[in-house]
């Protein structure tokens, strides 16, 4: 029995990408189940916030964007991240009626008849004119490798799996990684680990002064340019710097952010360098940032040779059905929004036979 289903669009992930381009197919026409189905893989709302540790409140949140149409109000900046989006996400969902299906596995898109794309899944096959890819990076933590690491004693984790500094208590903790989520992790370990380390691969930009529209407009278009390019993109962090506060300058004063070049193998009890120099060390945490979750398209072979896929906006450029948000310049709450409205309006032309430009 073919349990096919056809809709117009689907959008795969219900995170502030995802309900984002929800939003503006339900706005301009579209109705869930009807026209538009979104699937999401995790078990409740509130996308990757979810699964943040405990001690990331959202007063620590840097730039959380508002979704389309509904305001996030007298949140208590004390409360847990995780608990204040994810509680905002379904009051969304269920404000704007956008029907989510979960938990919902996508496994492959393909090609299928008559020019529409099969998404299959673990709840079922959805055959769809049109896709909106809101899959994000959570699902893909980036674990460097080097030599001696499965000799390594002590713990090793990602920042997916952190679970606040409490656990750290009394353990030398070697942080990798140059990014926000590297910095935020050595100052709440710094009170409760024995010791600490960071190590990055390239030295450290901070950035002095306000995080103005201007500033985020030029890093965004730097991320763009690699995408627009076919590469694979880079964080919008890593060509903004790092965010120079008062938390941060005392943090350098008391020597936790005091960084050392990357080491070249890790032993059983530490870290060394080719110099000679070795830090011991119980734990590795590796805040060495994601990728694109986007295994799932593989068999439409969207990649092009400088390794990543091609975009115009959110378009791919090898197929105009399918548009990535949150990928590349739109991986920040506020690119998000933006990247949501102008897959709508694309896809909306393309569903109407108009021409798509190239």
């Amino acid at each position: 029995m073919n349990n096919t289903r056809e809709v117009d669009v689907v959008v795969i992930g219900a995170g502030q990408a995802g309900l984002a381009g929800a939003y503006h197919l339900r706005r301009t026409g579209f109705e869930p189940e009807r026209d538009f189905v979104v699937l999401d893989h995790a078990p409740a709302p509130g996308g990757a916030w979810q699964f943040r540790w405990p001690s990331l409140t959202y007063g620590k949140v840097h730039g959380m964007h508002a979704l389309p149409g509904m305001e996030l109000t007298d949140a208590d900046p004390a409360r847990p991240s995780a608990e204040v989006i994810a509680e905002y996400f379904a009051a969304y969902e269920r404000a704007f009626d956008l029907r989510v299906r979960r938990p919902v596995d996508v496994k492959a898109v393909r090609e299928g008849k008559g020019g529409r794309l099969l998404v299959e899944t673990s709840d079922g096959t959805w055959s769809t004119r049109a896709l909106i890819n809101a899959t994000g990076t959570w699902d893909r933590p980036f674990w460097p490798r080097y030599p001696g690491q499965e000799t390594f004693r002590g713990r090793q984790l990602h920042t997916a799996q952190y679970p606040g500094p409490e656990e750290f208590a009394g353990l030398r903790v070697v942080v990798v990684g140059g990014g926000a989520s590297g910095t935020q992790h050595l100052m709440e370990l710094a009170p409760y680990a024995a010791a600490t380390t960071w190590v990055t691969r390239r030295p450290p930009v901070f950035r002095e002064g306000p995080f103005t529209e201007d500033v985020g407009r030029a890093a965004v278009a730097l991320v763009e340019e690699r995408v627009r390019q076919g590469l694979p993109p880079r964080s919008v962090v890593s060509v903004t710097g790092l965010p120079l506060n008062d938390a941060v300058r005392q943090a350098i004063a008391d020597g936790v952010l005091d960084r050392r070049p990357m080491f070249d193998r890790i032993t059983p009890d530490g870290v060394a360098w080719d110099d000679g120099r070795h830090v011991d060390a119980d734990v590795i945490l590796w805040a060495t940032g994601f990728r694109a979750a986007i295994d799932h398209l593989a068999p439409l072979k969207l990649r092009g040779p400088g390794g990543g896929i091609r975009l115009d906006g959110t378009r791919v450029v090898a197929d105009p059905r399918i548009h990535l948000v949150g990928y590349g310049p739109s991986a920040s709450t506020i690119g998000a929004n933006r990247a949501g409205r102008a897959a709508v309006r694309d896809i909306r032309r393309l569903l109407a036979g108009e021409p798509v430009a190239v």
